[in-house]
């Protein structure tokens, strides 16, 4: 579903998917961009001006940042296992960010290529403390799309 003109989009509601598995309950996502190289080529013009011109280069990699409150659910967990015993043909996976409106529908979708899991950090434990237990979840990814 498109944004009707002029209306730009509020980061209510987000969701990554994965193996045809939706997971919704993410509370934040960072460091998602795409980004290349800059390659400088210094050179003298016909008339002896020296000029610099920056051209396109390789496309970098990137990391992405999942934030949720902790659950039951183990997807994370079990995706980082796979990466940490070297079974990278499981681990490596295609996924979808989802970004949807107010009405859950879907109007963006950025898409991470040959992503597996970095780590996993469990946020603080502090007794009588009432704040949200987290987990994030560090995603390395070889190529970014938005569909």
């Amino acid at each position: 579903m498109a944004l009707p003109e002029l209306d730009t989009s509020v980061g209510h509601s987000f969701g990554l998917e994965v193996d045809g598995i939706t997971i919704k309950q993410i509370s934040e996502v960072t460091g998602l961009k795409m980004e290349q190289d800059v390659i400088e080529l210094k050179q003298n013009t016909s008339d002896g001006k020296y000029v610099v011109k920056k051209l396109p280069g390789r496309k970098k990699a990137g990391e992405v940042t999942f934030t949720r409150g902790l659950t039951g659910d183990n997807s994370f967990e079990r995706w980082v296992k796979d990466a940490q015993f070297g079974k990278m043909g499981a681990a490596r996976k295609n996924g979808v960010v989802v970004v949807y409106d107010y009405e859950g529908q879907p109007i963006k979708r950025y898409k991470i290529m040959h992503a597996w899991p970095k780590s996993l950090e469990i946020g603080s434990l502090k007794a009588g403390d009432t704040s949200v237990l987290t987990e994030k979840l560090v995603v390395t990814y070889e190529e970014m799309e938005v569909e």
